[in-house]
């Protein structure tokens, strides 16, 4: 399947959500939202997105896919299996745990995953990318304990992060939505009197106020 018709997939599925109004957790309003609760149900579609992902990374010499808790350690377990066949060799799926450190939060891999880790070349994958603040802990949990970053993967860019900003030599992301959003008070959707979507983000909480 390709990139596109898996994008068609996810709409279907209400995973990707255009031209509408969503209160984000933040308060602030926008017209876009990635519902990755809605794809995750859904083994077949969830196996397609690690395919995507996989094709993309197939000749980057794959050993261990690692994501952040918690959509991560799917995205890590499908895209850890489609790589697995297109090499013909098994490469291990692992995730890193938040915890909270001295210098604030890191992502570090417990249960001996650091050893499945040391001296691999190692794909990042996560669910959607906003600030991009978890994949980054992800990538300097791997570099800490001796693995090769070849790369990110991701179903979805909101917020225009670069491979740069991950610390990663490569970012490749499934699909992109433009992160604008705007201040309840000047929110121009609010003006045009277009109804809050009260089924996602925070706009049940928006209506009872």
């Amino acid at each position: 399947m390709s990139d596109t018709n898996l994008l068609t997939v996810l709409h279907q599925l209400g995973a990707i959500v255009t031209n509408d109004h969503i209160v984000y957790t933040s308060g602030r309003h926008g017209s876009s939202y990635v519902n990755k609760d809605a794809l995750y149900p859904h083994t077949a579609a969830a196996s397609m997105v690690g395919a995507a992902l996989a094709r993309h990374f197939a000749d980057a010499g794959v050993e261990t896919v690692a994501g952040p808790t918690v959509g991560g350690v799917i995205m890590a377990q499908w895209t850890a299996h489609h790589l697995s066949q297109l090499s013909g060799r098994e490469v291990l799926a692992v995730y890193a745990e938040e915890e909270q450190a001295e210098t604030g939060k890191r992502r570090v891999f417990r249960r001996g995953y650091d050893a499945l880790i040391a001296g691999k070349r190692v794909l990042v994958v996560e669910d959607v990318l906003t600030t991009g603040g978890s994949a980054r802990l992800v990538v300097e949990a791997v570099t800490a304990a001796g693995g090769i970053v070849v790369g990110v993967g991701a179903l979805c860019n909101r917020g225009g992060i670069t491979a740069l900003d991950l610390g990663a030599p490569r970012l490749v992301a499934l699909t992109e939505l433009p992160l604008e959003s705007y201040p309840a008070e000047e929110c121009p959707l609010c003006a045009a009197g277009v109804p809050i979507n009260t089924r996602l983000g925070k706009g049940a909480g928006y209506g009872r106020k």
